[in-house]
């Protein structure tokens, strides 16, 4: 399973010194971005030069425990749902304790830039989500 690991900065936090609940988004995003790019498909070459774009039209996060500044976390990601034209992915953050302290879920719809429409999975990423999802014993 692709894992992230990664600390809760100053600008993540609130007043309070907590995560800044938008701030749980922006850290499963980057492990979303790392994970891609493990398959071998970068967001600079998606923007400009692929014929599709992979926006989030579904999240969810559930906040389990308090995160403050310095807490060091690693994030899980397992591929939930693969269709024609969209996927999910689950994120299972846990502090250095190894205790559950967050969730997310994301799912991606593949456009067509030119048209604004959804499109089929590029063969090769529907391929790389079906590999890691069979390897790493996540369902479809």
């Amino acid at each position: 399973m692709f894992t992230y690991k990664t600390q809760i900065r100053l600008h993540d936090t609130d007043a309070a010194g907590l995560i800044f609940f938008a701030n749980q988004f922006k850290i499963i995003h980057d492990a979303y971005e790392l994970l891609l790019e493990k398959f071998g498909f970068s967001f600079p070459q998606m923007l400009t030069g692929e014929k599709y774009f992979l926006p989030i039209v579904h999240a969810e996060s559930d906040y389990k425990a308090p995160l403050f500044v310095g807490d060091k976390i690693t994030i899980a990601i397992k591929v939930g749902h693969i269709g024609t034209s969209s996927f999910s992915f689950e994120y299972i953050i846990r502090n250095a304790k190894k205790a559950l302290v967050g969730t997310a879920k994301t799912v991606h719809v593949t456009i067509n830039p030119k048209t604004g429409k959804k499109t089929p999975l590029p063969f090769s990423l529907h391929q790389a989500l079906k590999k890691y999802a069979r390897n790493k014993g996540t369902r479809t």
